[in-house]
């Protein structure tokens, strides 16, 4: 959402109405069927006609079944009015009717679904429930992704809204697998040193000189540095006029070296990629750098 809103110059608030209407997941690309009848088979049959040729005959010119030709004119206005753009562009619109999921058909698969989420069973968990449970019945199979779907996309009328509250990720529309946020990738970061494995003197805040810090980006590609004492919770502001990565190492090393060794230790940051240089960071200052695992974001607020 974040990345969207930007390359859009944006407010999320204009864009997320049009997301939400497929749940956050992008529709597929909508193609022909490779058995339906394409417009230049279309226009062969209305040449056909048009010569008076009958439908079996114009089946066998197209190396299709005469059924085939009857029915796409029988449906189209018949012998008399047969068009083949028009017919063309009603097929498709046809194609767009809404299909029936899985958890739609049968009843007492929706009900064994439905029931789950309530009890914070996640998607993943109830589809593997479902197969340990019925090994050899395919019918009672759904995979995670058709009950994901099916929370988010409510437009298939299956599954209550209501138990997206159960979820996790406490997420209102869907997030691709392949979708990218600031700071998801940490094998984008070279020499990444996990929180924890930082010094406990680190973790239990008695001790001074160890800090917080993350990366807000306002309006007109506006940055500020926040860095937080963990020991007092004492802030302060660095700004910077750009967030790729030599812009911010070069402002907080000018920022560190501006205090006492003494009250600069180390920074804990999240994952995000405008810290990509930390080591150079650590050799100007010799300041320790750790980073968020992704369940644990300066979001959130750092444990």
């Amino acid at each position: 959402m974040i990345s969207i809103t930007c390359s859009f110059d944006r407010d999320s608030s204009s864009i997320y109405p049009l997301l939400s209407r497929t749940g956050g997941i992008r529709p597929a690309v909508r193609k022909r069927s490779r058995l339906a009848l394409t417009l230049a088979e279309r226009e062969k049959i209305s040449r056909g006609m048009v010569v008076q040729r009958s439908i079996r005959s114009i089946a066998a010119q197209l190396g299709r079944s005469s059924s085939t030709v009857s029915r796409e004119v029988r449906r189209n206005g018949g012998y008399s009015r047969y068009r083949a753009m028009l017919a063309d562009n009603r097929a498709w619109d046809r194609a767009r009717r809404s299909k029936l999921c899985k958890l739609d058909r049968p009843p007492w698969l929706r009900r064994s679904v439905s029931n789950k989420p309530r009890l914070h069973w996640s998607p993943e968990q109830i589809a593997g429930c479902l197969k340990r449970l019925h090994p050899g019945d395919e019918a009672y199979h759904v995979s995670h992704e058709t009950i994901y779907r099916s929370l988010f996309v409510q437009a298939r009328g299956v599954l209550k809204k209501e138990q997206q509250q159960y979820l996790k990720s406490k997420r209102t529309i869907r997030r691709s697998k392949h979708a990218t946020q600031k700071g998801s990738d940490d094998g984008q970061i070279k020499g990444v040193i996990s929180i924890r494995e930082r010094p406990a003197s680190v973790e239990d805040r008695a001790v001074p000189g160890h800090w917080e810090g993350d990366l807000i980006s306002g309006s007109q590609n506006s940055h500020i540095a926040t860095l937080v004492k963990r020991h007092t919770r004492y802030a302060m502001l660095v700004k910077v006029t750009s967030k790729d990565t030599q812009t911010v190492i070069s402002a907080l090393t000018k920022h560190a070296k501006k205090l006492p060794t003494e009250l600069y230790k180390s920074l804990t940051w999240d994952l995000g990629k405008e810290l990509a240089a930390h080591q150079q960071f650590t050799l100007a200052t010799d300041i320790d750098v750790y980073f968020c695992d992704q369940q644990s974001r300066l979001a959130a607020g750092i444990k």
